[in-house]
């Protein structure tokens, strides 16, 4: 009997996790997108809109009963411990819809994709880890591009997300998107280990 694997798609904003991500849901992998999941949790789990309530109040949702992303990022920018419990609330939740999601996949190996693997303890729930990395100016430039934000802000995202993969136990594999080596091969080589 073959058992069911999960593998993380894991690296920092600008490395290229969620191309590696699109890739594999192209060739028609199930892959599970954390961040999407956790937004959409933040609406609709009952558990996370009671806690998120008790502990900021009600204005934390607006009207139509969606987050009230204005308020919740002034409280989590200037507060370290808002973000240490809103990460308290939200990330059992999305564990747990992760663990239910990759159950009811028929097929033997599912993915997810998480630029926090270590923060959110996920990392104890995969059976290997696929690490996106890029050069620093190449992140900072993709980024840039893509969010129409600064140099300094970039850097500020990076530096919130340089958490040690030291804590990692299982198989680490390496994707490089430079701009120069080409990603395919390198998945396709992965898939086949």
């Amino acid at each position: 009997m073959t058992t069911k694997r999960l593998i993380a798609i894991t690296g920092g904003i600008g490395s290229g996790k969620s191309m590696v991500a699109r890739i594999l849901s192209n060739m028609g992998h199930d892959v599970y997108d954390c961040d999407h999941r956790a937004k959409l949790l933040m609406t609709t789990s009952p558990v996370i809109r009671q806690q998120l309530t008790e502990h900021f109040g009600k204005d934390i949702y607006n009207h139509d009963g969606s987050i009230n992303k204005t308020l919740l990022s002034s409280i989590i920018f200037n507060d370290p411990k808002a973000l240490t419990a809103v990460n308290g609330i939200v990330h059992p939740v999305v564990k747990d819809d992760l663990i239910n999601w990759h159950n009811s996949r028929p097929g033997c190996q599912n993915f997810v994709e998480t630029a926090i693997l270590v923060e959110a303890g996920m990392h104890t729930m995969v059976d290997e880890v696929w690490n996106v990395s890029a050069p620093l100016e190449t992140r900072i430039a993709r980024v840039i591009s893509r969010n129409a934000t600064t140099r300094d802000k970039v850097l500020e995202r990076i530096s919130s997300q340089s958490a040690s993969m030291s804590a990692v136990t299982v198989p680490v594999k390496n994707i490089i998107n430079d701009g120069n080596i080409a990603i395919l091969p390198q998945i396709m080589a992965l898939l086949r280990s």
